[in-house]
């Protein structure tokens, strides 16, 4: 069910700038609340409940009013307590009762209640015309006191009972009498619903009546026609910070990214490969991306460098034993007839040389390839028995290996064919170059083992120093070196995160091999 949907949606999906998805998401983020309050109804509770804490105030007002106006009203000190009534009602959870129905058969109205509400009757009628709240005053029993409907009772209903239990009561119920004007009144929820509050009358610390007021709540598009402007003017305030941070977001992410996508394009073009300076305001993982690209193209160029030179010396060390070969066939083929025995053999003889040298550069060729290509791995070995093996197979009558190894030498971060591979090749040169004794030596030293390489022979020149790691360099071209050996070494030595260098040396030459302990989280 998913994969069909996702695959849709790959296959219909925008190509959008960054900047369009960040401001469409800023403008979605921003229009939310709009959206909550519309259909979540936040707004238009709020004015359901703001009628209601307009009719508590009323009937208050009013039910304050009556008592005073009451028949045997004895004024007393006011209480210091104060006794706040918030209003009850919510859209979401409160109960809608049906529309209010026509009062009950009563009896006899209270006389006092009838003469309360002649006083009051003047407050009442002025309110109302100002509030748009109907009023009626009902005595002890719930019978409505003065109008067309004098004797008739509300004791029945919810709201009236409590109030008269001396309990304030708002209900919300429907308006039978409601009738859809304006096409838009469909997003109000609350367009059929009349608020209807009852309020106590107390006079002398008794319940004597009860205040029954009903009003309908602004209807949800007339609260935002009433809030217009400051409904506008928050939304032009929400696109302004929408719009200041679309342009912070640019400068700190979109227009570096088009900076760095430039100077990559121009860099697999063959270009220049300077990386552009990092924006201060770019975010720091956009400075991160920078530094990387930087080193990645400082990579690219020495890669790009190497080849080049690695190219050249390839030619260049193949150019020679091929001239040669190619000399030797085109005498054979000119002069076979005349030539003696001695003459074919020797011309063959040096063509055969110059094949077998070519054959071991090919291979050493070979050999440099998977060093420089080999992943970096996680192996480790112990490397007190490598040594030992190799003194013990490189160890010949006239050529002495002396192993000087620090106790409890822990394993190195390489494989086992590395180590033997650089150490046997350094100490084959040792031997190969006349030296009598080759020392070893082993130790821990700032985090690394530390491998000491030295032999007694004639060292190397200094101006050969500088380019004793490059390849194809060699001071053994007559006997037969290929100047690939030290190359390889470094190779296989970075492979695993190690190094080797020429360290000063008095006699002989003198080699330093580092390479890391194991990681333990690896």
């Amino acid at each position: 069910m998913i994969a069909p949907i996702k695959a849709f949606a790959k296959r219909h999906w925008p190509r959008l700038g960054l900047r369009a998805i960040l401001l469409s998401t800023f403008i979605l983020v921003a229009t939310l609340p709009g959206f909550g309050a519309l259909f979540l109804r936040i707004y238009e509770n709020t004015l359901v409940r703001q009628t209601e804490s307009e009719l508590i105030a009323e009937s208050a007002a009013l039910a304050a009013a009556t008592a005073a106006d009451w028949p045997g009203f004895v004024p007393s000190r006011p209480e210091s307590r104060i006794r706040p009534e918030p209003p009850t009602i919510d859209l979401r959870g409160s109960p809608i009762l049906p529309d209010r129905p026509a009062p009950a058969a009563g009896g006899p109205v209270d006389p006092a209640a009838e003469v309360a509400a002649a006083r009051i009757a003047p407050v009442v009628e002025q309110t109302g015309r100002t509030t748009l709240a109907s009023v009626l005053l009902l005595d002890i029993h719930g019978r409505i006191v003065g109008g067309a409907y004098a004797g008739r009772s509300y004791a029945g209903l919810p709201e009236v009972a409590e109030a008269l239990r001396g309990i304030p009561t708002t209900t919300l119920r429907r308006d039978a009498a409601y009738h859809r004007t304006f096409p838009v009144e469909w997003l109000s929820r609350s367009a059929d619903l009349r608020l209807h509050h009852a309020q106590p009358i107390v006079v002398n610390d008794r319940v004597v009546g009860a205040l029954l007021l009903a009003r309908a709540p602004p209807a949800l598009y007339m609260g935002l026609y009433a809030d217009a402007g400051k409904i506008a003017l928050g939304f032009a305030i929400i696109l302004g910070v929408v719009i200041l941070l679309s342009g912070v977001l640019s400068r700190g992410i979109v227009r570096p990214i088009e900076r760095l996508g430039a100077a990559t394009r121009d860099l697999a073009r063959g270009g220049n490969t300077d990386v552009p300076a990092v924006p201060e305001m770019a975010a720091v993982e956009i400075q991160a991306l920078y530094a990387d690209f930087a080193a990645m193209a400082a990579a690219i160029e020495r890669r790009s460098r190497y080849l080049r030179d690695f190219a050249h010396a390839v030619s260049h060390e193949f150019k020679t034993p091929l001239a040669s070969i190619r000399g030797a066939i085109e005498l054979l083929q000119d002069h076979h007839a005349t030539m003696s025995d001695a003459e074919r053999r020797r011309f063959l003889g040096n063509a055969a040389v110059d094949a077998e040298r070519l054959a071991l550069l090919v291979t050493r060729l070979l050999e440099l390839a998977r060093a420089d290509m080999a992943p970096a791995g996680t192996e480790a070995c112990a490397l007190a028995p490598i040594l030992r093996r190799l003194a013990d197979a490189y160890a010949v009558p006239g050529f002495a290996i002396m192993l000087e190894l620090a106790p409890d030498l822990p394993p190195v971060a390489a494989p086992a064919a590395t180590v033997e591979a650089v150490i046997g090749g350094l100490i084959d040169n040792s031997r190969r170059a006349g030296a009598r004794n080759c020392r070893i030596t082993a130790d821990r030293q700032d985090g690394e083992i530390l491998i000491h390489v030295s032999d007694d022979g004639p060292g190397i020149a200094p101006a050969d120093r500088a380019r004793l790691f490059e390849p194809f360099f060699t001071t053994r071209r007559a006997e037969g070196g290929t100047g690939l050996g030290l190359p390889i070494a470094r190779s296989l030595l970075d492979a695993c995160g190690g190094s080797i260098r020429l360290e000063e040396s008095e006699v002989g030459a003198r080699f330093a091999i580092g390479l890391r302990w194991p990681d333990p989280h690896a």
